[in-house]
């Protein structure tokens, strides 16, 4: 997965000029109206000539823009521009096709990852493992169980079996993402310690809260070809 550029320099200006308390407190203060630097100044206690200093800081990168008073034309408002703010986050990732999440066996973590996304998206997703084994562990079943989520514990499958040329492929273990060099190469990676390795419930239930947190940060950066119709 590659990150253009400019969009990383970008953020890092905007990080750089919130990276001041008495910034972020500006920011802060005007996330939900307009105000006045004086204004400001008073509700932060600071002086006002160092607010105007950060007012121009931020305003350089974009932050903060600043309009003339429709009433008295000798009163500046600043106000927040909440594109810039929403350029923080990290860029959109696009699938065209299913999510699907590949592991070894497919027997625990891919199989949690999609009843993950299903439930969490509702979007087309599938699992799969480069050696499947016969049959979804018990573990993971009830892990599953435990927070509301189904696994048919007879549905594991081959990755050349279940992956086609649109889909958005995410090994959830280091064993997959190094075995898949062929035509079927992940696009995302995530380091999921193998709870089989451990067999307990504990390492079951640790598995299940690392991928329910990827899922959750995933979810809102990606982008399908529906929304780009």
């Amino acid at each position: 997965m590659t990150v253009e550029l400019s969009s990383v320099q970008r953020r890092a200006r905007i990080h750089a000029a919130l990276g001041d308390p008495a910034r972020l407190a500006i920011v802060d203060a005007l996330m939900l109206g307009d105000a006045s630097p004086g204004e400001v100044a008073h509700q932060l206690d600071l002086p006002t000539n160092l607010v105007a200093h950060h007012v121009k800081v931020l305003a350089e990168a974009g932050l903060l823009a600043r309009t003339r008073s429709e009433g008295d034309r000798r009163r500046t408002y600043l106000r927040l521009n909440p594109d810039t703010l929403a350029a923080l986050a990290p860029a959109q990732l696009r699938a065209d096709g299913r999510v699907v999440f590949v592991c070894t066996h497919n027997s625990a973590r891919s199989q949690l990852a999609a009843a993950l996304w299903r439930d969490r998206t509702g979007g087309p997703v599938a699992s799969a493992g480069t050696h499947p084994a016969a049959r979804v562990h018990p573990r993971a079943v009830k892990v599953a169980h435990r927070h509301g989520l189904t696994l048919d514990p007879t549905a594991t499958a081959h990755v050349q079996h279940v992956v086609r040329g649109d889909d958005l492929v995410i090994a959830v273990c280091d064993n997959a993402y190094e075995d898949l060099t062929g035509n079927v190469q992940p696009r995302l990676h995530w380091s999921v310690p193998d709870p089989v390795r451990v067999d307990t419930d504990a390492a079951f239930e640790a598995a299940y809260t690392d991928l329910a947190a990827r899922v959750d940060r995933l979810a809102p950066t990606l982008t399908t070809g529906a929304d780009h119709g």
